[in-house]
């Protein structure tokens, strides 16, 4: 008896060896196997991509181009190696899915060149609070391997305005490198409403870099978070460092050809820096088709500026065979809004040739009593006694058209102290003596939106 059950069970042992192949093969593939192995990618790979797409963590629409182009520049094993540690990550709040398969291969690739080995799990958040402080606040959070962003924007219901502008973001340093959102938020949220919280991640480490960037729904909740967190005892013995953060991301460009135009400008400087989103280009008041030598270029963000602007200086980049002449921008000051509010001066700009001074007290001195207007160059100052009559002028008169030309009027910003400090400092001559009354800063773009 008992031999009959060994040879049946040696039959069963032999029997499934021979299945074992039949087993792989029959395997059941999703359709996009097929398209994953004609993308060229090695046979198991292939596989445990699609194994992965079953699993439902991912799916093959959330994967572009990019991202099997990538993973097919490795060698077998480190795909293999690349793909079960994006298994193995926690996923559940990440939204580009294809951008942080992406972020782990490049990881992988810096951990190779230092020879350190992957570092086993070190404590991430605790998955339990954060979900619980996400269904307290009904904020979103946005996992990339470079960072963990919460809100951005915030709910409706918190707040459904533009996007905050300058003086509405704080630095947050010494963060102990294990704290998240579930410690962070708690604390600063009771500063006011809170916009998004960027909180810096090391993907080598798997831990926070020490620093996050707030942005608050109003200025008032950004001082206010620094007067409550700045030296606060976030642990025993760890204590924050909390100020208004001022992110300068526009650079001063010289010496640029006056026959370039904006699209020129954008497309040159874009060949030689990264992260570019627009040009602000002033033309000659005499000759539209001529820019003033100078621009501002605009970046997404800091970094990328602060990038832009070493490459620019290093004098190894040319634009259009020259080097260029490259300095931050002045930030753009913002100003006081008690002083704004009593201004009676419209700053107009993008003047006609041919607009002289009577053509214009004629076309504002409709909404009120005039004290003066002065013409400089393609701009001119429109002063009213009443600030009632140049807000109503300002509403009405923005973007018509006076001989030709359409328009733009904002108020007129009174003098900056800081700026007319930095101004001597640099020992600037102005033209005239007027110009330091009155200044108009570049048009200010809204600040992109930082992912």
């Amino acid at each position: 008896h008992n031999k009959m059950a060994n040879q049946v069970n040696g039959n069963a042992v032999q029997l499934k060896e021979e299945e074992e192949p039949m087993d792989t093969s029959s395997v059941t593939h999703t359709e996009h196997y097929k398209t994953l192995i004609e993308a060229g990618l090695p046979q198991k790979v292939a596989e445990r991509l699609d194994e992965i797409f079953q699993t439902g963590l991912v799916a093959y629409v959330d994967l572009d181009e990019r991202a099997i182009d990538a993973l097919r520049e490795f060698n077998e094993e480190g795909a293999l190696s690349v793909l079960q540690q994006f298994k193995e990550s926690d996923l559940s709040h990440v939204q580009n899915k294809s951008a942080f398969l992406c972020g782990v291969m490049k990881t992988y690739r810096q951990r190779e060149k230092q020879g350190s080995k992957v570092q086993e799990s070190t404590k991430g958040p605790d998955e339990a609070k954060i979900k619980a402080l996400l269904e307290r606040t009904g904020y979103t959070l946005d996992v990339t391997t470079g960072q963990r962003k919460y809100g951005g924007p915030p709910p409706d219901t918190v707040y459904s305005g533009v996007q905050p502008g300058i003086g509405t973001e704080v630095f947050v340093g010494k963060i102990p490198r294990d704290l998240y959102e579930d410690e962070l938020v708690p604390l600063f949220e009771k500063a006011g409403p809170i916009w998004d919280l960027r909180l810096m991640m090391d993907p080598l480490s798997g831990q926070n870099r020490g620093y996050a960037f707030i942005t608050f729904c109003s200025k008032d909740a950004a001082q206010e978070a620094v007067k409550l967190c700045d030296n606060y005892e976030i642990r025993p013995g760890k204590h924050l460092g909390v100020c208004i953060s001022v992110a300068n991301n526009r650079l001063f460009v010289g010496s640029i050809p006056k026959n370039k135009t904006k699209e020129n400008i954008l497309e040159e400087f874009n060949k030689v820096t990264e992260g570019l989103v627009d040009v602000i280009l002033y033309h000659q008041p005499d000759d539209k088709k001529k820019n003033r030598g100078f621009c501002f270029l605009e970046y997404e963000d800091h970094k990328s500026a602060a990038q832009a602007r070493r490459r620019l200086m290093s004098g190894k980049v040319k634009v259009w065979g020259n080097v260029v002449t490259v300095e931050w921008a002045d930030p753009v000051e913002e100003p006081d809004p008690e002083v704004m509010a009593k201004v009676k001066v419209l700053f107009v700009r993008n003047l006609a040739t041919t607009v002289t001074e009577e053509i214009l007290e004629k076309s504002f001195s409709e909404f009120g009593k005039l004290e003066r207007v002065k013409k400089l160059k393609d701009y001119a100052f429109v002063h009213f006694e009443d600030r009632g009559a140049a807000v109503k002028a300002m509403n009405e008169m923005n973007g018509k058209e006076i001989e030709g030309e359409e328009i733009e009027i904002v108020l007129a910003k009174p003098p900056d102290k800081k700026r007319k400090e930095r101004q001597a400092a640099r020992q600037a001559s102005r033209s005239t003596a007027y110009e330091d009354y009155y200044y108009y800063p570049p048009p200010r773009m809204p600040p992109p939106i930082r992912g």
